[in-house]
């Protein structure tokens, strides 16, 4: 029997995958470097610890102008940052839906938490956004793991916070294929949704066991979803 749900944020719940992808791009323009919007779109749903090394090998990450100033990986990560909460967050938007989602599974009697390896600031910005913070049971932020998705560590703190859950009781909801990985890893079963920009194949490849266009089309059909 369901017991919780675990949902993704970024791509699942709010439109921000776009906004991520520009301030990666001009933090990158910053330091120097020209690397292109679609590259850099691919890889959103990944923590800059999992991101950077895409583009940058360990050596550029780790220059540090005397050792002990911060290295470069550092700075383009609290650049971004900054960039991010200062130009984007008063942009973004839910998607359509999703508070009453939640209340459905909640009339259900199941949980719900919200797993990102975006910030404690911005998860607590994006729960006023949706207008869910009555509704969720517990949450965890990039801050709380050591490495973020594709790893499985922000499911591991997850399923810790929301007590004596075994995993097939659990089921995750996310945009792209790092969800569905990092998940797995876990012995999560994950639902797919196409909001975030990745396509249905990639979905199923990474071990989506359904997959919905948006969260509206995940509540139209929740009664043969494996939500129920």
């Amino acid at each position: 029997m369901l017991e919780a749900v675990i949902f993704d944020i970024d791509g699942t719940l709010v439109d921000t995958v776009d906004f991520h992808a520009q301030s990666w791009e001009r933090t990158f323009q910053h330091f120097g470097h020209q690397i292109p919007y679609k590259q850099i779109r691919s890889q959103i749903g990944k923590g800059s610890d999992k991101l950077m090394p895409v583009f940058f090998s360990l050596e550029q990450l780790n220059e540090s102008d005397d050792g002990q100033s911060p290295t470069k990986g550092e700075r383009m990560r609290d650049y971004r940052r900054e960039l991010y909460k200062r130009e984007y967050h008063s942009r973004i938007k839910a998607f359509p839906q999703v508070r009453e989602l939640f209340l459905r599974i909640k009339a259900d009697g199941k949980r719900i938490a919200l797993a990102s390896s975006a910030t404690k600031d911005d998860v607590a910005t994006y729960k006023q956004i949706m207008n869910v913070e009555d509704l969720v049971d517990a949450a965890t932020t990039t801050t709380e793991v050591a490495s973020s998705k594709p790893e499985p560590d922000i499911f591991f703190v997850t399923l810790d916070k929301l007590g004596d859950i075994a995993p097939n009781h659990v089921i995750v909801v996310g945009d792209t294929p790092y969800d569905a990985e990092a998940a797995g890893k876990v012995n999560l079963r994950t639902i797919g949704v196409l909001s975030g920009g990745f396509s249905a194949e990639n979905l199923r490849q990474a071990g989506c066991i359904a997959i919905y266009q948006d969260i509206g089309d995940l509540l139209a059909h929740y009664d043969e979803s494996p939500l129920k």
